[in-house]
């Protein structure tokens, strides 16, 4: 049992009592109030999932196990020669809230340089897919199609219920250290001729990926950090909560992440990059080579709104501030690119855009969130197949999903069924002030 799997047990079984009691002693106490905008609005602010991988403030932003974004880069071990964390490191945090030392990480990197020996099945299924298949198309089917070899549906009938998060951290550490080469032989067999670069031993998650990509330094801390940044947005966001309630039905890791991943190919979540970058590049041509300043880059945002269209990239769910995962991002924009055309205009409709959105005042966040500035590093760095953008966005993804639904199994948590409502019902109630 490597360190990671033994300190995770620990932590189940600390974890278990506290659970079990709140169910047993406190389960009437009374967290939330549902409203009828509430109901009809996807369910928007409802205190009901659990998770503690992350937790989404109004203000602070996204923290990983109680850490900020500069805490949690602070604190990791970062990658030998790079200026990151590496993922490895990143995965045994979100799964016990613990710092690893550096043996941890060690041994978790060779960890990985096994479980991540991709089957050949894996690359004949993309192979049989159209070539003009989205790439999100090609990820899901990849992900699907490893069910077959799943530990925990072949572990499933006669283990213990308390048993059932072991295979589940089997099957999501085998999916995480699988997901980087299956993206990249996505990306070289789509965009590359099938020019396929294999991995390397040694190496760690981002600088494998780097690797495989055919990108040379610094792209393996920008790996790095993305995977990273997009990995946890707590559990209501459509991909994380898709996965969670799929895997709530007891499926395995492979069913519900390609699921999860279904639902982040969606241009109102994990797309959104890809829409923000084509808007970008076309505001790009509007100013007709000139220098962005703020004057023409105001006029281009007022003719934006005017049109009837919104800001790509500005504007949030639940923050009402900038998102930390722009300012990461921008502050590593301002280190390797502060001259990068592409950035100086993100940069000035950073500076000009909240005021624009203020004065229009339809918004409640005029700040930008992560899709923001996510595209224009890859832009740089030669990745200019932006289609491409939100499969990288899927691998993040998939190191907060998978730590979720791994303590989700050892939590026991159940069958996710939420209790629905006619359209009658509730005009019954808005007519009497409430539910009577």
């Amino acid at each position: 049992m490597t360190r990671l799997k033994a300190r995770l047990l620990e932590k189940i079984q600390e974890h278990r009592p506290r659970t079990q009691r709140l169910n047993k002693e406190f389960g009437d106490v009374v967290i939330d109030q549902v409203t009828i905008s509430q109901a009809l609005g996807g369910a928007r602010d409802i205190h009901a999932l659990v998770t503690d991988i992350s937790y989404l403030d109004y203000q602070e932003g996204i923290r990983f196990r109680g850490k900020n974004i500069p805490e949690t880069f602070a604190a990791l071990p970062t990658a030998p020669g790079g200026e990151y964390p590496t993922v490895e490191s990143f995965w045994y945090f979100l799964l016990t809230g613990e710092v690893p030392t550096k043996e941890d990480t060690e041994e978790l990197v060779a960890d990985f340089q096994i479980r991540g020996q991709v089957p050949s099945y894996v690359f004949d299924v993309i192979r049989a897919l159209p070539k003009d298949s989205h790439p999100m198309v090609m990820l899901s089917a990849a992900v699907l199609s490893m069910q077959k070899d799943s530990k925990f549906a072949a572990a499933y009938h006669g283990m213990k219920k308390n048993d059932y998060w072991d295979p589940m951290f089997e099957d999501a550490s085998d999916l995480v250290a699988r997901l980087p080469q299956i993206a990249a032989f996505i990306y070289r067999y789509k965009y590359k001729n099938g020019d396929i670069i294999a991995p390397k031993p040694g190496l760690d998650m981002g600088a494998n990926f780097a690797h495989m990509m055919g990108i040379a330094k610094p792209y393996d801390d920008v790996a790095r950090m993305y995977f990273i940044l997009h990995s946890d947005h707590e559990s209501g966001n459509v991909s994380a909560h898709t996965t969670h309630l799929v895997a709530s039905a007891l499926s395995d890791a492979y069913y519900s992440f390609s699921a999860g991943l279904n639902g982040l190919a969606g241009p109102l979540h994990g797309l959104a990059n890809q829409e923000v970058l084509d808007w970008i590049l076309s505001f790009q041509k509007q100013l007709n080579g000139a220098e962005p300043t703020e004057e023409n880059v105001k006029k281009a945002l007022w003719d934006t709104l005017n049109s009837g269209h919104v800001i790509p990239g500005y504007g949030h769910a639940i923050l009402r501030k900038t998102d930390p995962r722009y300012t990461a991002q921008m502050e590593f924009c301002q280190k390797h690119l502060p001259t990068d055309p592409l950035f100086k205009l993100v940069n000035m409709i950073y500076h000009v855009a909240p005021g624009v959105l203020t004065e229009q005042g339809k918004t409640k966040n005029p700040w930008p969130n992560v899709d923001a500035q996510s595209g224009v590093i890859q832009w740089y760095y030669g990745l200019r197949e932006y289609d491409f953008y939100t499969v990288l966005f899927g691998v993040g993804r998939g190191l907060g999903v998978l730590a979720n639904i791994t303590w989700d199994r050892a939590l026991s948590y159940p069958l996710e069924r939420p209790k629905s409502v006619t359209t009658a019902m509730l005009e019954e109630w808005a007519a009497k002030g409430g539910r009577k």
